[in-house]
C-alpha cells in the first residue's frame, strides 16, 4: 500500500512542481534574510552610535577579533542637542556575545578596496555589560580610519606624475646595480647584528619612545599653522633641486665619489691636527695681552707699515747689491796690502781722534769753519777795476772827545798798553765748546768793550758763558745744539 502511495506521488506532476516551488521559496527567503540572521534563531539586539556611517549599509557585518558575530539591521541618522549629526546603528548579534562589556569600543573599517565596510568591536574587560536594547554611546566610537580611496584622493595629478617620475628614476638608479646591492646587503649584516641592542633600548620603557613620539606629534601640531609656508619651502626646494640637476653630472657625481677618500683622509688627519689646534688655542690665548698692547700702538704700527712698504719694495734691488758688496769686502779683507793699509788707517784714526774730538765742535757747534770760509770769500769779493782788496775797519771808541788814549790798542803806541778802559784785550785761543773747555763759542761773541773787564788788560776768554750762538747759523742748527 505504501508503495502505491509513493508511486502515485511521483506520478503526479502537480505535486512535484508544488514541492519544488516550496523548496525554492524557502531557499530564497532564507537567502534574503541571511544578513538579518537565520529565522527562528534568537539574537542579542543592541544599538550603537557612530560619528559617521558613510558607506555603511544594512546587512554589513559586525566583527569581534575578525570573526563575524552579527550584522547591522538598520541605520538611522540622529541630531544631538548641540546640532551635531551622528548615526545610530541597530545591531543584531549572536547570543554568545551577550552581554557586551560596557567599556567596549568600536570603529568602522574597510573590508575591501571596493568600498565594502564592516563594524569592528573591540571587546572590553568590564564585568558590567549592555542589556538587551541598550545603546553603545558615541564616546565609545573611535575615529574612522582613512580609507584607501581617501588616501588615493590625496594625490593630485601633479603628485601622481611626480611619483611616476620618481619611480622611473629610482628604477633607472637600481638598474644594472644588482651586484652592488648584493654587496650592500652583505655589508649590512654587521649593522643588523648591532641593531638588536639598539632596538632593545628603544623598546625599553626607560627610553620612553612613546613620549618621543608624543613630542613629535606635538611638534607636528605646532607647525601645522605654517603648512603653507612649508609648502612654499618645498616649492623652493624643487627649484633648487632642479638647478642642481643641471650640475649633477659630472660635478656632484665626482664630489660624491671623492667624498669617501676625503672623509677617510680626514679621519686619519684629524687626530694629528688636534694637538696643533690645542696649541693654537693656547697660543692665541697667550697672545691676547699682546694684541691689547698692539691696539694702543696701532697708529705707530700703521705709520711704520706705510713707511716700510716703499722700503721693502726697494729692498730687492738693495739686496741684489749685498752679494757683490760682501764679495768685494771679502776680497779686500783677503788682500794683504789692503789689510796693511787699513791697519795704518786705524792707527792714523786713533792718533787723530783726540785732535778731531777737540777741533770738531768748532764747526759742529760754533760753525767757525763756515764763518772763516765766508769771511775769506768776502775778503776777495769786493774791489774795483784794478782788483780786489781786503776790508779793514778801525774801531774807534765813542768818547765825548775824539782824542785817543795814549798807548791804547786802537792805534800805534810807544809803550805797553795802559790800564785804561781801552786796555789791551786779546784772546788767541777762544773757547770752542771743545772737550775740557766751557761749553761756549767765545770768538765772535765779544760784542763790544763792555764785554771785557773795564780798566784791566785781559788776554784770554772773557769771564762767564757767552753761549753757543754764532753768525750764519740756521734755527735748526741752533735747536739741535740746544
Amino acid at each position: 500500500m505504501n508503495r502505491g502511495r509513493a508511486q502515485s506521488l511521483a506520478a503526479s506532476p502537480a505535486l512535484v512542481g508544488a514541492l519544488t516551488v516550496l523548496i525554492i521559496t524557502v531557499a530564497v527567503f532564507l537567502a534574503y534574510n541571511a544578513n538579518q540572521g537565520l529565522p527562528f534563531v534568537p539574537t542579542y539586539r543592541i544599538s550603537a552610535e557612530v560619528p559617521n556611517a558613510v558607506s555603511l549599509v544594512p546587512g554589513n557585518e559586525v566583527r569581534i577579533g575578525g570573526v563575524r558575530v552579527g550584522a547591522i539591521d538598520a541605520i538611522v541618522p540622529e541630531q544631538s542637542d548641540d546640532g551635531t549629526i551622528s548615526a545610530k546603528l541597530d545591531l543584531s548579534l549572536n547570543q554568545e556575545v551577550r552581554p557586551l562589556p560596557d567599556n567596549s569600543t568600536m570603529i568602522v573599517r574597510s573590508r575591501s578596496s571596493l568600498g565594502l565596510k564592516y563594524l569592528e568591536i573591540n571587546k572590553g574587560d568590564s564585568e558590567q555589560g549592555f542589556d538587551e536594547g541598550a545603546t553603545i554611546p558615541l564616546s565609545a566610537a573611535r575615529p574612522e580610519p582613512v580609507d584607501l580611496d581617501q588616501l588615493f584622493n590625496t594625490f593630485d595629478t601633479d603628485t601622481r606624475k611626480a611619483s611616476q617620475v620618481n619611480l622611473r628614476e629610482f628604477g633607472d638608479t637600481l638598474a644594472g646595480r644588482g651586484a652592488s646591492l648584493n654587496e650592500a646587503i652583505g655589508a649590512l649584516r654587521p649593522v643588523v647584528a648591532r641593531l638588536t641592542p639598539v632596538m632593545s633600548n628603544l623598546a625599553s620603557p626607560s627610553t620612553d619612545l612613546a613620549g618621543f613620539v608624543r613630542g613629535l606629534t606635538a611638534a607636528a601640531g605646532e607647525v601645522a599653522p605654517v603648512a603653507e609656508q612649508q609648502a612654499s619651502l618645498f616649492v623652493g626646494l624643487d627649484t633648487t633641486f632642479g638647478a642642481l640637476a643641471n650640475v649633477s653630472r659630472p660635478f656632484i657625481q665626482e664630489t660624491i665619489t671623492k667624498s669617501v677618500p676625503t672623509l677617510e683622509l680626514t679621519q686619519s688627519a684629524l687626530p694629528k691636527i688636534n694637538p696643533f689646534l690645542v696649541h693654537s688655542a693656547e697660543f692665541f690665548h697667550a697672545l691676547q695681552p699682546g694684541a691689547r698692547a698692539l691696539r694702543a700702538n696701532a697708529k705707530t704700527i700703521k705709520g711704520a707699515i706705510v713707511e716700510g712698504v716703499p722700503a721693502l719694495r726697494a729692498s730687492p734691488a738693495f739686496n741684489a747689491q749685498l752679494d757683490p758688496t760682501a764679495q768685494a769686502l771679502l776680497d779686500l779683507a783677503n788682500d794683504v796690502p789692503a789689510r796693511q793699509g787699513l791697519d795704518e788707517l786705524t792707527v792714523g784714526a786713533s792718533t787723530l781722534n783726540p785732535t778731531l774730538a777737540f777741533i770738531t765742535p768748532a764747526q759742529s757747534i760754533c760753525n767757525y769753519a763756515s764763518i772763516l770760509v765766508r769771511n775769506l770769500n768776502d775778503t776777495f769779493k769786493f774791489g774795483n777795476s784794478l782788483g780786489t782788496w781786503q776790508q779793514g775797519i778801525t774801531i774807534i771808541p765813542r768818547r765825548a772827545t775824539t782824542t785817543l788814549v795814549p798807548n791804547s790798542q786802537f792805534g800805534p803806541s810807544s809803550a805797553p798798553a795802559s790800564a785804561s778802559a781801552e786796555s789791551l784785550h786779546f784772546n788767541p785761543y777762544p773757547n770752542t765748546a771743545a772737550p775740557g773747555q766751557t761749553f761756549e763759542c767765545e770768538a765772535g761773541n765779544e760784542t763790544g768793550s763792555s764785554d771785557f773787564v773795564a780798566g784791566t788788560p785781559l788776554i784770554g776768554n772773557v769771564p762767564g758763558n757767552q753761549g753757543v750762538r754764532t753768525s750764519n747759523q740756521t734755527d735748526k742748527q741752533r735747536a739741535g745744539k740746544q
